[in-house]
């Protein structure tokens, strides 16, 4: 009866996206997806306009001004997460261009981050440093910069940290000393990073290191955030890997192909995975081997992945309150508590913290029923005709409780109506739990990719850095603008 069920509700869903392609060719000439950048023309939403400043002063206001350092969340008290730190990179020339902050500020704090970066210690001892080998520990002391307690040194953090200090060293282009310093600084912080001692079993590269284990159980393989991993070692002018690195990393792609609800493509439960990459690198009629062989670019592959979580939201099958084509988006996020309970005859398993997703038709990762406005908001780039209606009707129906000083608030959960322990957050008698805070990369994602949908700023200004285009080239990418800048 549940398979039954499922397939007319993939069956309802393909005509659903047989109806929204025919859609699709006139929203691609005014959105400008697939075919340039976006028209100057673009009618932007109000409330978009009001949630990209809104998630901007996150970034302004919680760093800390002297080191640059950004909490991993606010408003309870946290360690900094480098990879906020990078998002934050991201934010401040995105404030300039929508006239939130002057240029003068924008490069002060660009500067105060990326001196302390570039003078903080670094060393293979297990307390006092900030990094090593040029790569830097995922959570760091707000205050005094130092590695949190026992975290890891991360190579992906280390690579959102530089995806957004590459940002930076190509948007701040003038003859200004304090431009020409932050160029510099970009470059020394950049070119110290030595990806190849970040190869134990070359030609992998390691998700990380710490001090009292050497380097951690797993390497990194696709598909996931950690293509930037890949490029930015590969375009490398100091310890560059080299190209059979990208073979590696997609080796293991055709594991992750497949068709799920309606749509075919490589997959990653959580839809973070499919967004962060395409922050700061512009995918779109870019094609490496394996993408040639499939057909299809990287911006593609993400769009058919949001079809999918619309689709499996629509298919509802673990009985979620609400979900449906405009309340849709899991990733990895906060969540309520971690206990089994029963509600009206289902038995949930919930989560706080974890990475949730959509796998086959009919199964979920982790799925506890736990929305996170950030995986819509941050999918606007690739499926407006989707994503938009749905952050609307999130804020329409839910707002009064999940948005407020800086934007929407991390997660919220309709389906979690019990008294116990929380984590985080509360619960809302008749509403269900949300979160208390927002959390930095997740704030991130959303001011980008907004800026992406609205100007295609980021990806335009990253299309003019040598180490990303050098880094694109040698993993194989070709066409779109790459072809284009040539």
């Amino acid at each position: 009866m549940v398979r039954q069920r499922l397939a007319r509700l993939i069956a309802l869903t393909a005509v659903i996206c047989v109806l929204a392609t025919l859609i699709r060719g006139s929203e691609a000439a005014k959105f400008g997806i697939g075919s340039g950048l976006p028209k100057a023309s673009l009618i932007i939403e109000p409330f978009l306009v009001d949630l990209q400043e809104r998630t901007f002063r996150f970034f302004w206001d919680t760093a800390n001004p002297k080191n640059g350092l950004v909490p991993d969340r606010y408003p309870t008290p946290s360690f900094s997460s480098v990879a906020a730190v990078g998002f934050a990179l991201t934010s401040y020339p995105v404030g300039v261009e929508r006239a939130y902050v002057t240029r003068p500020a924008a490069r002060q704090r660009v500067l105060a981050t990326l001196r302390f970066f570039r003078n903080a210690a670094q060393g293979p001892d297990a307390r006092g440093a900030t990094g090593y080998k040029g790569f830097f520990y995922h959570f760091l002391d707000m205050k005094t910069g130092k590695r949190f307690e026992d975290s890891e040194l991360s190579t992906v953090d280390t690579a959102i940290l530089l995806a957004g200090a590459l940002f930076c060293q190509s948007y701040f282009d003038g003859p200004e000393p304090e431009e020409v310093e932050i160029r510099a600084l970009v470059d020394e912080i950049y070119r110290r990073v030595d990806w190849q001692w970040a190869q134990p079993h070359p030609p992998a590269i390691s998700h990380g290191w710490a001090p009292e284990e050497g380097f951690l159980e797993y390497d990194w393989r696709g598909y996931n955030e950690a293509m930037l991993v890949y490029l930015l070692a590969l375009g490398s002018p100091t310890f560059a890997v080299a190209p059979e690195a990208w073979i590696e990393w997609t080796s293991t792609y055709d594991k992750s192909w497949g068709k799920s609800f309606g749509q075919e493509y490589l997959s990653f439960p959580p839809l973070f995975g499919h967004q962060y990459p395409q922050v700061w690198v512009d995918f779109r009629d870019l094609q490496d081997a394996y993408m040639r062989r499939r057909g299809l670019d990287y911006f593609e592959n993400s769009r058919r992945a949001i079809y999918a979580q619309q689709a499996y939201a629509i298919a509802n099958p673990l009985r979620c309150k609400e979900y449906g084509a405009t309340v849709w988006g899991i990733t990895a996020s906060d969540g309520p508590a971690d206990m089994e309970l029963e509600e009206g005859g289902v038995l949930r398993l919930f989560r706080t913290y974890t990475a949730r997703g959509i796998g086959d038709a009919g199964t979920a990762t982790h799925d506890d029923c736990t929305l996170a406005p950030t995986a819509a908001v941050a999918s606007i780039p690739f499926a407006p005709e989707l994503a938009i209606p749905a952050v609307l009707e999130m804020n329409r129906r839910f707002g009064e409780h999940i948005y407020a000083k800086y934007g929407f608030l991390d997660a919220f959960n309709l389906s979690f109506n019990f008294d116990g322990p929380l984590i985080h957050g509360r619960c809302i008698p008749g509403f269900g739990w949300v979160d208390g805070d927002y959390i930095g990369i997740d704030q991130g994602a959303i001011l980008a990719m907004l800026e992406n949908y609205r100007s295609a700023m980021i990806w335009r200004v990253m299309h003019k850095n040598p180490y990303v285009r050098r880094g694109l080239q040698r993993a194989g990418f070709s066409g779109g603008w790459l072809t284009a800048s040539q």
